[in-house]
């Protein structure tokens, strides 16, 4: 099992439960995978280096999590299929 680092941005004119859900949702596909979600921060609502998608602002969350490879594509995947991500990135850490 590697350990991974995920990073999302979510559209910033959710309302707070819509973020709950999402953050929910997302924890729980990693634990349904196999994989161990250690810590999830949120970071909430800050200003974007450029425009994305007509957005200035976004809601960023950062996961650090435990899994297999399978896990990380799969949460890569469903990442940019889902509608409320802007941007996200996964990256393995190094031990």
């Amino acid at each position: 099992m590697a350990q991974y680092e995920l990073m999302y941005i979510l559209k910033p004119d959710l309302g707070d439960e819509a973020l709950q859900e999402d953050i929910e949702k997302f924890s729980q596909m990693i634990q349904t995978a196999g994989g161990a979600v250690e810590k999830t921060d949120k970071w909430g609502r800050r200003k974007l280096a450029y425009e994305i998608q007509g957005y200035t602002e976004g809601f960023y969350v950062v996961v650090n999590f435990t899994g297999s490879g399978d896990i990380a594509n799969e949460i890569t995947r469903i990442l940019r299929i889902n509608d409320d991500v802007i941007r996200s990135i996964v990256v393995r850490l190094d031990d």
